[in-house]
């Protein structure tokens, strides 16, 4: 191991993902000593760049993949130099009943977005989209901005977006949904952001869906996810070399065993790759890991969430033809392109996960990386037109792999890969590009996969299931933790990581707002 390490700092923070990087980063800044430990070889957790594909170069966003939540004060406060490139196209939709069309909605060119909901039988739908996109907006413009202060009670959010989108947040959203849109692919582009790494269905009384779906929705003010240029890893550098260069010591290799909370502070119990057990005083530690990994470090035993998601990486010589002849693959890619996710077909592919079945006709939505930043691929890569193309598939929960990781994972990828083929005019694989070792560019991750890559507790990608914005008006208190959501039951131990109150995405929110807490004590 690197360095002498104190026998206390300030501030521990536990797990280099983004978040925790944020979080010394800020801390550091403002002069704590700060020692960040990381069980990896690597920081950046789920916010990696990976060369996936033995001698290929090709450097993938592997886990997460695109940026919503980033407000555009965390890149100004730590002088990031990060560019983030947003795409013209919104999305393309192949129809479920006859992919020869398919529903392409462009923020470029609104005439031809009109003429693309004619095509596929919902025109009546058109003005529909428009007034809802107009809703969404002030919905993204009212709660975004929150996100950087302390957090704001039910009653000023609820003066601030309006009585009909309060009363729409707390209903079931297929009931918005059901009553907006009357076409079913319609229906369906709408639902899907509330499904992202979310199982339930679109009336489900808990209203997950409702707060998954009002995350995506608010993304930097627009609702708009962009690209990183130079991958997701782009991320994790900037802000572990602003946390370096400010003074934060960080370890790799570090594993954390055991919190023992004090009067006088935390006890860290940690080793590294050499073998050595070692105890380290923090005055405050921040938790960059799941809130069910903190408690196992506390000595609790408590259930684990449930991640619910299929996460499939490729790389093609070229695009595959589309059955929808009248448009171009580069379009239609360039967005998020979904695969059977007409609004029947969800609730069916959730029917069928539920009773404990790898859905039918797996739904699925896509996103070519290269089309908006080819930097992430070497250059003869470039110049022989090779794409990336990053699956996400839905309805997918961990319990459907857990008796037969391997097996259940090769069933979950052959139904996903027949799903796409059904609305493409080639097979996927006639398209794929092979690796050094003369393999396919497929790489596929499961719900088990990301528990054991990341520690993503359940595979659960936001750590637990995402929460309002917002405290309720009687909890908010003076207690400095518990203003900026990121309390635990242990007054030194305060979350930093996704499973904070406004965790989830790549936003850096959750790190900011721990570093925010422990300057305002």
């Amino acid at each position: 191991m690197e360095g002498t390490v104190r026998a206390r700092y300030d501030v521990v923070v536990v797990g280099g993902g983004h978040n925790g990087l944020t979080a010394a980063a800020y801390l550091a800044r403002a002069g704590r000593t700060v020692l960040l430990l990381e069980a990896a070889d690597h920081l950046g957790g789920a916010t990696v760049s990976d060369e996936v594909f033995p001698g290929v170069d090709a450097r993938l966003s592997r886990y997460s993949y695109l940026v919503s939540l980033l407000p555009r004060a965390v890149r100004d406060e730590l002088g990031l130099p990060l560019r983030l490139v947003r795409r013209r196209v919104q999305s393309y939709t192949p129809a479920p009943s006859d992919p020869t069309c398919g529903l392409l909605v462009d923020s470029g060119d609104p005439a031809a977005t009109a003429r693309s909901f004619d095509a596929v039988g919902a025109a009546r739908d058109l003005a529909a989209w428009e007034a809802f996109g107009a809703r969404t907006a002030a919905l993204a413009g009212a709660v975004f901005p929150t996100m950087t202060g302390p957090l704001p009670g039910a009653r000023e959010v609820r003066a601030a977006v309006g009585e009909e989108w309060w009363r729409d947040l707390h209903a079931p959203l297929g009931e918005l949904v059901e009553r907006t849109f009357s076409a079913d692919l319609v229906r369906g582009v709408v639902l899907t952001d509330a499904l992202i790494g979310t199982f339930a269905d679109a009336h489900e009384p808990t209203l997950v869906q409702n707060r998954c779906f009002l995350y995506h929705v608010i993304g930097g003010g627009t609702g708009d996810w962009d690209v990183p240029v130079g991958g997701m890893g782009a991320v994790s550098r900037a802000l572990a070399d602003t946390a370096r260069a400010a003074g934060a010591e960080i370890r790799t290799s570090a594993r954390v065993d055991a919190l023992e909370s004090t009067r006088a502070g935390v006890t860290v119990h940690w080793s590294d790759d050499d073998g050595v057990h070692r105890a380290t005083e923090g005055t405050h530690v921040l938790a960059g890991c799941s809130p069910h990994e903190l408690e196992r470090l506390l000595g609790r035993d408590v259930e684990a969430p449930e991640g619910s998601q299929l996460k499939v990486n490729m790389l093609l010589r070229r695009l595959p033809r589309l059955r929808d002849r009248g448009v171009d693959p580069a379009a239609a890619f360039a967005g998020t392109f979904h695969v059977n996710e007409g609004y029947e077909q969800l609730a069916t592919a959730h029917r069928e996960a539920a009773s404990g079945s790898i859905p039918t006709v797996p739904p699925a939505e896509i996103y070519c990386h290269t089309l908006t930043d080819p930097s992430i691929l070497g250059e003869q890569l470039r110049a022989s037109g090779h794409h990336t193309l990053t699956l996400f598939g839905l309805h997918m929960p961990a319990r459907l792999f857990r008796a037969d990781p391997d097996g259940a994972r090769d069933a979950a990828l052959a139904a996903t890969l027949a799903s796409l083929d059904s609305v493409l005019a080639e097979p996927l694989v006639d398209c794929l590009a092979s690796d050094g070792e003369g393999r396919p560019c497929l790489d596929v991750r499961t719900p088990v996969d990301l528990e054991q890559d990341v520690h993503l507790p359940g595979g659960h990608i936001f750590h637990r299931d995402l929460q309002w914005p917002w405290a309720a008006d009687d909890e908010r208190g003076t207690d400095p933790a518990r203003r900026w959501g990121v309390a635990t039951r242990e007054p030194r131990v305060l979350l930093c990581g996704a499973g904070a109150v406004r965790g989830g995405g790549v936003s850096a929110v959750p790190g900011r707002s721990a570093a925010m807490a422990l300057l305002e004590a």
